[in-house]
């Protein structure tokens, strides 16, 4: 073959595959690159299996009267408002004030993919009947996650055993998809730790220390940053076990007024890495485009 003809080709080859690199290098770099995470990001509840965002837009802000107060047609718009942005955890409970308009706020949107987490009041009589009332309501044939709802006694796990039984058959007839607890006190706290009942745990923190568990087996005892410690070996312990994590209270339900002490409390739980999602009160989008940005932000830079 005539040498001229055999470098030309050498050349060219050594040309396609320097193009070919510059081609793919930038979009093998790319795949390989770490995905942001967001406040919308679709998370994992421990090891349920169950997936929510992992912003939650809470419904009942003192007990649901800050919601309540919008109206139910502003209170629809919110909800469809954080949809679209991605927020598609809503956390109710029967005795929040919101309860009824749950039902009306969802109509439209995909069921599948909301997680609608809500919670029982009380020791029901018939506690298959309040769950079905919960689907009900909601308009749904089933309940993402299902809460016992402010626990605060040490010896819960006994006193509710009936409560208990009552959500697990619910979970088998598939009118849950899980079950669990919120807590409202240290001791309460610690029982749901130890119990192998619970997949999913609402627990109030924040590193300011308002509105934490205590010692105190009552949902109201004062509290401060000294108790932060307890909440937090617990918090760990939960995750260790696969339980599901979710911070409430996140900024003081609504104490929080200066953007500096709402910044300092988002970020301290975004870098938690036991705690899967949280879930925050909102009356207004900016709420909303605020708390999304900031978990954005604390994500991005830690």
């Amino acid at each position: 073959m005539d040498p001229k003809l055999l470098s030309r080709r050498q050349f060219l080859r050594g040309a396609a595959a320097l193009a070919g690199a510059a081609l793919y290098e930038p979009r093998t770099l790319l795949a390989a690159a770490p995905r942001k995470r967001t406040a919308a990001d679709q998370v994992l509840l421990g090891r349920t299996g169950i997936r929510c965002s992992r912003l939650g837009f809470g419904t009942g802000s003192v007990s649901g009267q800050v919601q309540q107060a919008l109206g139910q047609a502003e209170f629809n718009r919110l909800v469809r408002y954080a949809f679209d942005r991605g927020i598609t955890y809503l956390d109710c409970a029967e005795a929040y004030r919101t309860f009824e308009w749950i039902g009306p706020a969802i109509k439209g949107l995909p069921r599948e993919q909301l997680f609608l987490q809500s919670k029982l009041p009380g020791r029901p009589a018939d506690v298959l009947a309040a769950i079905d009332r919960h689907r009900k309501v909601f308009d749904t044939d089933y309940l993402d996650s299902l809460l016992i709802h402010c626990m605060v006694q040490r010896n819960w796990t006994d006193a509710w055993k009936r409560i208990m039984d009552g959500l697990s058959e619910a979970q088998a007839r598939k009118w849950i998809r899980a079950r669990g607890v919120s807590c409202h006190s240290l001791p309460a706290l610690q029982a749901a730790t130890a119990s192998d009942w619970p997949e999913i745990h609402l627990v109030r923190v924040n590193p300011q220390g308002v509105l934490l568990d205590t010692a105190a087996e009552a949902w109201n005892a004062p509290s401060d940053a000294s108790h932060l410690g307890p909440v937090l070996k617990e918090i760990k312990k939960l995750h260790a076990r696969g339980r599901g994590v979710i911070g409430m209270k996140l900024i003081g339900e609504g104490a929080f007024k200066q953007p500096a002490e709402r910044e300092r409390a988002i970020r301290f739980a975004m870098a938690q890495p036991e705690i899967d999602c949280v879930v925050i009160g909102f009356k207004h989008a900016a709420e909303i485009d605020e708390a999304s940005q900031r978990i954005n932000r604390a994500l991005a830079e830690g």
